[in-house]
This record gives C-alpha cells, sequence and structure tokens, in this order.
C-alpha cells in the first residue's frame, strides 16, 4: 500500500472502522473514502456497484456489519443474516469487479464451534455446532470469510480475513439491550455508583471465560496484514489471555469505584463457556497487541464517563 493509494473503509463510524480509520491516518494514509449509511445502504446492490465504479478504490476494509450482543443477536435473527450476508455479498464482488486490489474481510471469533478446543487455532473453523444465540451472524460470517476464498482461488483477487476476539474502546455500543458483555457491565457499575445501589445484576453464572482486545490494537494489526500479509486462511486477532466474566465484572467494578455488590442472575444463558483464540499465528508474522485489559478499561472509561448518553 502506497500513502496515497485510495483506502475504503466501509463502517467507518463504528467501534472498528473509526479506529481503522484512525490508525490509517496517523501512519499517513491520506486518501481515504468513506459513506456513511445514509449516503451508501450496503445491502443495496445497485448502489454499492454505483459507488464502487465511480470511486475505484483501490484497497478496502470490510468493517461494515450489523452487531450486537446475546440479546440482539438471539431476538433478531432474521435482520442479522440477512444484513450481513447482503452487505459481505456486494461489496466482496463489486471489489473483485471493480479490479481492487486489496479487501480485508474482518469476521468474528464466534464463527468458531460453541465447544472448540482451547485455545481456537483456525483450523478449528467448521468442526462443530455454533454457539445458538449468534448463530446467523456467525453464519454470515462464515460465508464471508469463504466467498474470499472462493474469489482468490477463482479470481486470484487477494482477499484476505481476519478473525477478531471480543472487542472494546472508543465509539462502542453502550445501549444495554444492545451491547457485549464488557461495556454493558461498565454502564450498569457506573450507573450504580451514581445510584448508590446496593447491588447490580451480572447475567449469567460469571464462570465463562472471554478475551478482550482494545480496538486500537486490532486497528493496527489489520494495517500490519494490509500492508504484509497477501496468503490464503483466516487469521486470528486476539490477545492470547482470557478471563472470567466475574472476575472481569470485579476488574470494572474496581475501575469504576463501585462498592456494592455483584448478582449473578443465573436464569440469564451464559453463551459459549470458553472463547480463546490461538494468535500464534498473528505472533509468528511478527505483530503482538500492547494495550493490557486494566490499562485499556480504565482508558475508555475515562473516555466516556463524561459524556451525557453514558450518566
Amino acid at each position: 500500500m502506497e500513502k496515497n493509494s485510495k483506502t475504503y473503509v466501509a463502517g467507518h463510524n463504528g467501534m472498528v472502522g473509526s479506529a481503522i480509520c484512525r490508525e490509517l491516518a496517523t501512519k499517513g494514509y491520506n486518501n481515504l473514502v468513506v459513506r456513511t449509511s445514509s449516503e451508501l445502504d450496503l445491502t443495496n446492490q445497485a448502489a454499492v456497484n454505483l459507488f464502487f465504479a465511480e470511486e475505484k478504490p483501490e484497497y478496502v476494509v470490510l468493517a461494515a456489519a450489523k452487531v450486537g450482543g446475546i440479546q440482539a443477536n438471539d431476538q433478531f435473527r432474521a435482520e442479522f443474516i440477512y444484513s450481513n450476508l447482503s452487505i459481505q455479498n456486494n461489496v466482496i464482488h463489486a471489489a473483485y469487479e471493480n479490479g481492487v486490489q486489496k479487501l480485508l474481510f474482518l469476521g468474528s471469533s464466534c464463527i468458531y464451534p460453541k465447544f472448540s478446543e482451547q485455545p481456537i487455532k483456525e483450523e478449528y473453523l467448521l468442526t462443530g455446532a455454533l454457539e445458538p444465540t449468534n448463530e446467523m451472524y456467525a453464519i454470515a460470517k462464515i460465508a464471508g470469510l469463504k466467498m474470499c476464498e472462493a474469489y482468490r482461488s477463482q479470481y486470484g483477487c487477494n482477499f484476505i480475513s481476519a478473525m477478531p476476539t471480543n472487542l472494546y474502546g472508543p465509539n462502542d455500543t453502550y445501549d444495554l439491550n444492545n451491547s457485549h458483555v464488557l461495556p454493558a457491565l461498565l454502564r450498569k457499575l457506573h450507573q450504580a455508583k451514581l445510584d448508590k445501589a446496593p447491588s447490580v445484576e451480572v447475567w449469567g453464572t460469571g464462570k465463562p471465560k472471554r478475551e478482550f482486545l482494545h480496538v486500537d490494537d486490532l486497528a493496527q494489526a489489520c494495517l500490519f496484514l494490509m500492508e504484509s500479509y497477501d496468503e490464503a486462511g483466516v487469521v486470528n486477532i486476539g490477545a492470547g489471555e482470557d478471563i472470567a466474566i466475574g472476575e472481569l465484572a470485579l476488574l470494572i467494578k474496581d475501575i469504576v469505584g463501585y462498592e456494592g455488590a455483584l448478582e449473578f442472575n443465573t436464569s440469564k444463558p451464559d453463551g459459549t463457556p470458553r472463547k480463546l483464540l490461538d494468535v500464534s499465528k498473528l505472533h509468528t508474522l511478527g505483530w503482538h497487541h500492547k494495550i493490557g485489559l486494566r490499562e485499556g478499561i480504565s482508558k475508555v472509561y475515562q473516555e466516556v464517563v463524561g459524556l451525557a448518553f453514558f450518566a
């Protein structure tokens, strides 16, 4: 990639897309192309085709997706599979038809089997059943990475796929109906602190373990792959270490300064028991994450604590 290469970041207003745009700008890439969802509906094939024909981007990062937590994934199953398949199909095919030099497709660690051997290697894909609560999202993402592999195989396209672990950071979603576990806990514990509430409900048993990566680390990994990785096959992006949800809640409780109790609602779903990515492939390529979990959560809390939507 040259510094003036025209690069389209799909989903630039989201947590992942905005982090990638910041990283590209920091590294001197000065020819970014972006469109809001109101300017370009990525589920509209004709609109996407017209955009690519007019703009002719040389590089594409596909970070646009319909995302949400357990509740949203389970409640809006049809929307999750339809929207994500449409976005992927339209952008990947238009990239092929318009001669894009390289495309990075971003998936999710939920593509791997629910009871996968840990840590999860890239080759464990499609070796078992998925977690039912986010099955539609996972199936769409599997289709996207397989589509990239097929276009590489048949047409010689330099389309690569990366699978990030659970992410957090600037521009995360704090709506308690749609957010993921880390931002949801941050919001709930902060609110409980303000309200001097005696306790806070945490969904599930607290025993499942999750891996978390700051989105700025992900953005650096994505640019690293765009600059240096040109092979078929998925690449996991993660921290290589995980934490139990109960321990995460205690960590956030300490960072926020909440002094009440945690109450685990065992009637709520736990989801996958453990989901730790094997990141040895990425480490071998030469990339390692930099931001520790306490450091990252503390930084995020300082960034959002004064914002109106968070109070």
